[in-house]
């Protein structure tokens, strides 16, 4: 024998070859990388001498954010799956007088209106998405419906019980409760105290909090949304449940003829949008000790924006948790930032008109890119 056989496969001539810089292009993740960059650029050259940077100008947008990332994850989870959710705004007001009307109004244990809030809500969430598979109405006219309907409750129930739109005493009625700390506490305070005395972080210089760190720990609400990003990425990426929602957002006919169960997967993922925007009320009720009618108005269109500049595309099938995290990060920084830069707010909804754009005419670059259309 003179030589040696050479077992290497021959390369497959159907299969076609991606350049890594088309790798890197088809990302969902790109834009909202691409828009993160761009935004903290901008506001270290115009705003980084105002404060925007130090702990509790860090603290301001990164609340913002986690409010927008908390929501986006559900949002983004169910639009991949092909569907929209535009009640979520009014759930999340709805959430809150929930809780609200059970804890204060009826003296319920907090724990238990919190529970109770989330068992109804998520009820609701999962009726939703069973009106959408079982009359094969579109998910926007459904969720529509339910936007007026939540929002139409959350107005009249306070006024019927409490003859006004607005219940406070929740920071009262939480006092000592083994749950509300979960979604209205701090963490890592002793950190913080610890940064303050070093002189790492500001500190209060003069009045009965002398010497106290202005920032004494990282709030539940940004803790969530890091674990729900967390959780979603996982969800999404690692696990088989993960490539379902990719089907049924894609093709829900193929998905369902190679064994997917397309319907529980997408009522699932209106339960999800349904949890999260419960978390962002409980978080919000805990923050402020009162609930009120007018909680959660646009967050809905807040959140598919978000989800947008992270990467999804609007038809399904393709997206990221992380780019939708982004996405929220982006919106947190440009709304906190433009105050700090000094520039007139109302013109946040002008770049937020601007970001969002140039999301969807890169989305359908990439969308083109993906199925080869021109």
């Amino acid at each position: 024998m003179t030589g040696v056989a050479n077992n290497t496969p021959a390369a497959d001539e159907r299969v076609k070859e991606i350049s890594p810089l088309r790798q890197a292009l088809i990302r969902p993740e790109l834009g909202g990388m691409v828009g993160t960059v761009a935004v903290f650029t901008f506001f270290l050259l115009f705003a980084s001498d105002s404060g925007m940077f130090n702990s509790q100008g860090v603290l301001n947008w990164s609340i913002v954010s986690a409010q927008f990332m908390i929501i986006a994850v559900g949002a983004c989870l169910l639009m991949i799956a092909g569907e929209f959710d535009l009640s979520v705004g009014s759930m999340i007001g709805f959430a809150g007088m929930m809780i609200a009307i059970f804890s204060v109004t009826l003296g319920w244990p907090v724990w238990i209106a919190i529970l109770t809030t989330f068992v109804l809500c998520i009820a609701i969430g999962g009726l939703n998405g069973f009106i959408v598979i079982r009359t094969g109405l579109p998910s926007f006219i459904v969720t529509l419906a339910f936007l007026f309907i939540l929002r139409g409750f959350t107005i009249y129930l306070p006024q019927l019980i409490e003859r006004k739109t607005i219940i406070g005493g929740i920071k009262d009625a939480a006092e000592g409760d083994w749950l509300a700390p979960i979604f209205g506490g701090k963490i890592l305070q002793s950190l913080f105290t610890w940064l303050g005395d070093a002189g790492l972080i500001t500190t209060f210089s003069r009045g009965s909090r002398m010497g106290e760190p202005i920032v004494d720990g990282i709030p539940m609400l940004i803790v969530w949304a890091i674990v729900l990003v967390v959780l979603g990425h996982v969800l999404l990426t690692k696990t088989k449940f993960g490539n379902w929602i990719f089907a049924a957002g894609g093709d829900a006919e193929a998905a369902r003829n190679s064994g997917v169960p397309v319907n529980k997967v997408k009522i699932l993922m209106f339960m999800l949008t349904a949890f999260c925007a419960t978390v962002f009320a409980v978080c919000q009720v805990m923050e402020f000790g009162s609930a009120g009618a007018d909680r959660g108005l646009l967050k809905e269109f807040e959140a598919i924006i978000a989800v947008v500049i992270g990467g999804a595309l609007l038809t399904g099938g393709y997206g990221s948790v992380l780019g939708a995290a982004l996405g929220a990060l982006i919106f947190g920084v440009v709304q906190q930032g433009l105050f700090f830069a000094g520039v007139e707010s109302s013109l946040f909804r002008v770049f937020l008109g601007l970001i969002l754009l140039g999301a969807v005419i890169l989305n359908t670059y990439i969308r083109r890119i993906i199925t080869g259309e021109r």
